[in-house]
């Protein structure tokens, strides 16, 4: 990821990606915040008071390094992550794409990451002006990765306001074998019981089909998940016309907007609307975050549209989202949330 500006766009992805994350990281501990709190746009999510609902999604800031820098831009909450127990490389270079014509990325980085040890103390000193999640996952050459998670989600608990638990990147070969069946329930048993009172969250991936969908859904309620989040990437290619469009790995971006909507439906009503739903995919706009919370959506989250539109988009969008719930007669964002969807 980068922020669009000319001269970045000439560079390539990951380069730039790297210098965008250490600028706001410099910026993030003496700039003046974009955003304004607007006590409309302040909801409560499974116990968690969120200054807003909009949420920086895990990967853009992996290791923890602009925490603060990304509270600036506006975001009520940022996610760090994915975080292993162990650093790891990732997968060979190059392995960003951008899309432009279609304002989407291809990325198979495979959990590329400074390890558990390196980024918490910086989640412990960040300076907060939101919420904090956590993200963590598997090692690569994990040969229990059950194991890898219970021990992310021991260590990160302290530092963290709420843990992802990320079993969705297509990017990490046979991970989303664990979003199935007896692997899924012994994963979320056992992370749920290393927890303490730290609230955790499920990323579920949008390449599912309905009996997949009501699997997971089954697991989550049955193993007292805080919220899901729907969705990570998808391997799918729907109707691309960038020049990179045939590379492997994970799509996100306007594209995965249509199917991005129907999973947030589809893991509503498989869950009957009883567990907070989180939706992330092709979010660009305030208009389209009221939408996918009308829709059901507690929260958003979003990463690729931040690429095309700059640091100004978390603001614009807090902006937008503020005079559509006004507009409407709701005088909080939990007021719309699945009006639509009733």
């Amino acid at each position: 990821m980068a922020f669009y500006h000319p001269i970045l766009f000439r560079l390539d992805a990951e380069r730039a990606h790297g210098l965008t994350i250490a600028s706001l990281g410099a910026w993030g501990k003496a700039g003046t915040p974009l955003a304004p709190r607007v006590p409309r746009l302040a909801t409560t999510v499974a116990g968690i008071a969120f200054p807003n609902p909009l949420g920086l999604a895990a990967g853009v800031d992996k290791d923890g390094h602009a925490i603060a820098g990304f509270f600036g831009l506006g975001f009520g909450s940022v996610e760090i992550g994915t975080l292993t127990p162990l650093a790891q490389p990732g997968n060979p270079k190059p392995r960003i794409f951008r899309l432009p014509e279609d304002r989407a990325v291809i990325n198979r980085l495979g959990f590329n990451n400074g390890g558990l040890d390196g980024a918490l103390p910086r989640a412990q000193s960040a300076k907060r002006n939101g919420i904090l999640g956590i993200n963590v996952g598997a090692n690569k050459d994990a040969t229990d990765r059950t194991a890898d998670y219970v021990h992310g989600v021991t260590r990160a608990a302290p530092h963290a306001d709420y843990i992802t638990i990320n079993i969705s990147s297509p990017n990490t070969p046979g991970l989303r074998d664990l979003q199935h069946g007896a692997a899924l329930r012994e994963l979320l048993a056992a992370c749920t019981a290393a927890k303490g009172t730290t609230p955790i969250f499920l990323k579920v991936a949008p390449d599912l089909d309905p009996t997949d969908i009501d699997d997971i859904a089954r697991a989550a309620l049955d193993n007292r998940i805080d919220a899901l989040i729907v969705n990570n990437t998808t391997i799918s290619r729907p109707g691309l016309r960038s020049a990179n469009a045939k590379e492997t790995g994970g799509l996100s971006g306007a594209p995965l907007a249509s199917l991005a909507r129907q999973r947030l439906a589809d893991f509503r009503k498989a869950t009957g609307a009883a567990i907070p739903l989180i939706s992330v995919g092709g979010i660009d706009s305030g208009a389209e975050a009221y939408a996918r919370l009308r829709a059901g959506a507690s929260l958003v989250q979003l990463y690729t549209a931040l690429v095309y539109e700059g640091p100004g988009l978390p603001a614009r969008i807090l902006r937008e989202l503020d005079a559509l719930l006004k507009r409407d007669g709701f005088a909080k964002v939990a007021d719309a949330v699945g009006v639509d969807a009733r």
